[in-house]
């Protein structure tokens, strides 16, 4: 057989808000109904996700997931986070909904994970299969990002990140896109406590 089409069905307490969200992303509602089950279907290009409402689905419980697989990350990161920027003015990196950025590896740029309001994190990755870290920097890199993006435990790709930079010497290529990383990680970190008085 040739030519099938797998599209995941993912949960969410709002279509509305879901909906609003992806469009927000470029996508367009393909089909929607609220009755008997809420239900909306969205695309844009050759992605396409679909999601069901449940009135007492837990984001921050989530552990819905799926991968999109594409030629080039840096193209629809790029679409994603004007369309972020315009609406909200800026990226939103922490929090749900929230996109990490693509990180540098071996001088090339990896995926990035969208996680949508209700909690499903949208896994975009290249086509490619990635070369491996050659320097500990860089593998103290694949290895917080594996933590902090893939897993969602920034506290643990921050002190990864903190500890390879005691050890760095300065001079290795990754440098820069390592400190990037660690100010994005405490930026995230940041956002995600509770505000005094909340």
């Amino acid at each position: 057989m040739a030519n099938e089409l797998t599209i995941p069905l993912l949960p969410c307490p709002s279509i509305d808000e879901i909906a609003s969200f992806y469009e927000m992303l470029g996508f367009e509602i393909t089909y929607r109904q609220t009755r008997p089950n809420p239900y909306v279907a969205l695309r844009r290009e050759d992605i396409n996700l679909h999601f069901f409402g449940m009135d007492d689905y837990d984001p921050a419980q989530s552990y819905s997931t799926c991968l999109v697989i594409v030629q080039d990350t840096a193209p629809l990161f790029e679409a994603f986070a004007a369309g972020m920027r315009a609406v909200h003015g800026k990226l939103l990196m922490s929090g749900i909904p929230r996109m990490t950025r693509p990180r540098l590896r071996n001088d090339r740029y990896t995926g990035f994970t969208v996680v949508d309001p209700g909690g499903n994190w949208i896994r975009i990755n290249k086509a490619a299969k990635e070369p491996e870290a050659q320097t500990k920097l860089a593998k103290a890199m694949e290895n917080a990002a594996r933590q902090a993006d893939a897993h969602g435990d920034e506290r643990q790709g921050l002190k990864i990140l903190e500890g390879a930079l005691k050890r760095a010497t300065g001079d290795e290529p990754e440098i820069q896109a390592v400190r990037e990383y660690r100010d994005e990680l405490v930026e995230r970190i940041k956002g995600s406590e509770p505000r005094p008085g909340a």
